[in-house]
């Protein structure tokens, strides 16, 4: 039970200043992409409202009704709740950071613990970029980051396909790089590079409101604030592991 107090100490303050970290970069490099992609995707959600196509007796007819008289299959968004711009919004990122560094925290604090050797915060930078590498790095390269109004595939072959390169690439990494044997090696390599080889799911057609710039400009951006938040949440978790555990 004292072992899963220090743990939980480690995680807390660790996910918390890390969260808050990340929050602040979020408003400068991600949060501002995201506003403007939002524009772009506002613009074509009401652009086939007001547009109309003519039939071939002339008459005139909305796209939608032109959609559903040709058959073509496509979902209507319900609107759904959001937080309105500004301080609300800020807010609810603010949460999800710190919720979600405090998670990350407790799993790499728990890692150390089942590696059972000193640590501090050199060793926990390392282990950041390791998470960097396994939960952005390795699914970026089938499913970057994407902008609002972006087509996708469903979401639930998203997932599968996120989750199971996840597990494979921090399992190759951890026989890469803990059990240093040749054959454990290879098979970790393999590992890593199996998701990718199958192929994350795609959508039928690529297509985004945003322009292709912003995307990318969001890509980058995403990216790099994510190797801050890991680089951060490494160096805090190996620091506060330390400090609670040295007397231990």
């Amino acid at each position: 039970m004292d072992t899963f107090r220090r743990l939980l100490i480690t995680a807390v303050l660790a996910g918390v200043i890390a969260g808050v970290f990340v929050t602040v970069v979020h408003q400068i490099a991600t949060i501002p992409v995201i506003l403007k992609a939002e524009v772009f995707e506002k613009a074509a959600e009401t652009a086939p409202a007001v547009g109309n196509s003519a039939t071939a007796d002339g008459s005139a007819m909305s796209t939608t009704e032109h959609d559903h008289a040709t058959g073509e299959a496509h979902e209507h968004d319900e609107g759904g709740w959001e937080p309105s711009d500004g301080l609300q919004r800020n807010a609810f990122t603010a949460a999800a950071d710190i919720l979600t560094g405090i998670g990350f925290a407790l799993l790499l604090a728990a890692a150390y613990a089942a590696r059972g050797t000193e640590m501090d915060w050199r060793k926990g930078l390392f282990w950041g970029l390791a998470g960097f590498a396994v939960f952005t790095l390795a699914p970026s390269l089938g499913l970057p980051p994407e902008v609002p109004g972006t087509e996708a595939a469903p979401l639930m072959q998203r997932q599968v396909w996120w989750v199971a390169t996840v597990a494979l690439t921090g399992g190759g990494l951890a026989l890469i790089f803990l059990t240093r044997q040749i054959l454990w090696s290879v098979l970790g390599v393999a590992m890593i590079v199996l998701p990718h080889a199958y192929g994350a799911p795609q959508p039928v057609e690529h297509h985004s409101a945003a322009p292709e710039a912003l995307a990318h400009s969001f890509i980058v951006a995403a990216t790099m604030t994510s190797l801050l938040f890991w680089v951060a949440l490494g160096i805090l978790t190996g620091f506060f592991f330390k400090r609670q555990f040295k007397a231990a």
